[in-house]
């Protein structure tokens, strides 16, 4: 079986398309991490907005959104890799291409839940502020600087 990354604009997603990656993401961050809150914020469908996903047999498997794309301090954000594909280094592709889609020159941002920082810190990000408290998980605020 082969994995295979996607990547859309927003205006180029399908309906199916997105529907898949806001399942996987209400399936991660609502229901297996009891954190309600409003995963529709508006953003999946601006103009500068990418999805990411890796999907196998047209199963998404993860997914990460990059936002203000094109700019010189865009953002990633939405990590979130199903259950059933963890451990399989699909997130850790994902967040290298997110990169790669961003710009050797630009300055990355990303809100991460504090028990990641020590991962996205593999990956070149390093803390830009304290602790603080999203729908009852501690975050950090990290950047990856050119």
């Amino acid at each position: 079986m082969t994995l295979r990354t996607v990547v859309r604009r927003s205006d180029q997603i399908t309906a199916a398309e997105l529907y898949a990656l806001l399942r996987l993401r209400v399936d991660v961050f609502v229901v297996e991490q009891t954190c309600p809150y409003p995963e529709l914020d508006g953003q999946d469908m601006l103009p500068d907005t990418l999805h990411v996903w890796t999907e196998e047999d047209g199963e998404v498997l993860g997914c990460i959104r990059v936002l203000r794309h094109g700019s010189d301090s865009p953002a990633i954000g939405r990590v979130a890799t199903a259950p059933a594909a963890r451990g399989r280094r699909v997130a850790g592709g994902l967040l290298e291409r997110g990169i790669e889609l961003c710009g050797p020159d630009s300055t990355i941002h990303l809100h991460a839940q504090e028990h990641l920082e020590h991962w996205y810190g593999r990956y070149g990000f390093v803390r830009d502020g304290a602790t603080y408290d999203e729908d009852g998980i501690p975050h950090v605020p990290m950047i990856r600087t050119p």
